[in-house]
């Protein structure tokens, strides 16, 4: 019998070769295992989200009007999302009022986020009741009116809408540890518990957060000055949600997604499957992807029944409208630089 410590068919040590090769087979065996656990995890954690944002949500029943233009060729696959902020949990009760409007274009190429804002007081056409302020229609027919009166402005269907009562915003600036935005001009917010609010880089929480979006009061331009803010706070939280910190963290989407999805109410077909797909789409978008604007508007004016308007700039209006259709609204935001 040789002596030789090694086998001359394997050239492996032959007196170790079976304590070798069990730990190695073991360790290939468990590799499958945790792929299958890991996905396991991965599949419970967003059920889970999706368990959340379906039972916490409120749907808005025929929130989209049968009757909608339509969406050119061009168009592809973008997608045009009405955002609007209220201070009621029901936006189909009798008191709601729409006091922030966005339009939200995502292009089909998912390259970025188009957030346009639309001054509430701005004089347009309201489908059956002629024309009215923006945020009339809300009060005049619901959300479906709503949307009607924004696909009637720009001549483009919406796809989807989504409404956001102010007080979720409490919740939201805890689940991101607050909201980080760069302000303005510094003021004062008006009431018994005003709060001072400094120019540049702040941090806002909880009651500062509402205060900060809904103050109008405290400025010359009212209103104008109100909607910059509101960005400037969006912008914040988008800043917040995408970067790698929050991206990575399960415990840290899950709460987000907890905190909001009682404050949210959206449209029958955006339900956890629809938003999740549009945010699996737009996975490679970051806060710099993100671009905000207002509606160009040709000042304030007077209606014919003495009411104060912000007057619409038609031909802003036909621009826009022409670039939704077409999917082209960045080259229009390049090109027309329209002021916030």
């Amino acid at each position: 019998m040789s002596e030789h410590p090694f086998s001359a068919e394997t050239d492996v040590p032959a007196n170790t070769g079976r304590r070798t090769s069990r730990p190695v087979r073991n360790m290939l065996l468990m590799i499958p295992a945790l792929v299958l656990v890991a996905a396991l995890a991965a599949g419970g954690f967003l059920w889970h989200l999706a368990w959340t944002f379906d039972s916490s949500t409120k749907t808005i029943t025929n929130a989209l009007p049968e009757a909608r233009p339509e969406k050119g060729a061009a168009a592809g696959d973008s997608q045009n999302i009405l955002l609007m902020g209220t201070d009621t949990r029901d936006p189909a009760s009798s008191d709601a009022r729409s006091d922030t409007m966005m339009l939200v274009h995502i292009p089909g190429d998912r390259s970025g986020v188009y957030v346009m804002s639309i001054m509430r007081d701005t004089w347009v056409e309201i489908p059956g009741y002629g024309e009215q302020k923006i945020n009339a229609a809300m009060a005049l027919g619901g959300v479906s009116l709503t949307v009607d009166t924004v696909q009637t402005l720009f001549d483009i269907p919406v796809d989807h809408v989504a409404i956001i009562d102010f007080e979720g915003f409490q919740g939201l600036t805890d689940a991101l540890g607050g909201v980080t935005l760069n302000n303005d001009i510094a003021f004062q917010s008006e009431g018994d518990h005003g709060e001072y609010f400094a120019a540049g880089p702040i941090t806002v929480k909880r009651e500062s957060a509402l205060k900060y979006v809904r103050e109008r009061y405290a400025f010359t331009d009212g209103d104008y000055q109100r909607v910059k803010n509101q960005q400037a706070f969006l912008s914040g939280v988008v800043s917040g949600v995408l970067n790698t910190q929050t991206l990575t963290n399960p415990v840290k989407i899950s709460n987000i997604v907890g905190e909001i999805s009682p404050y949210l109410s959206v449209d029958e077909d955006l339900d956890a499957a629809a938003a999740g797909a549009l945010a699996v789409s737009l996975r490679s978008v970051r806060s710099g992807d993100v671009h905000m604007f207002t509606l160009p508007n040709a000042g304030v004016g007077t209606s014919s029944d003495g009411q104060s308007i912000v007057v619409p700039d038609y031909a802003a209006i036909a621009e826009i409208g022409t670039a939704l259709d077409s999917d082209d609204l960045a080259d229009y935001v390049r090109s027309a630089a329209p002021r916030n």
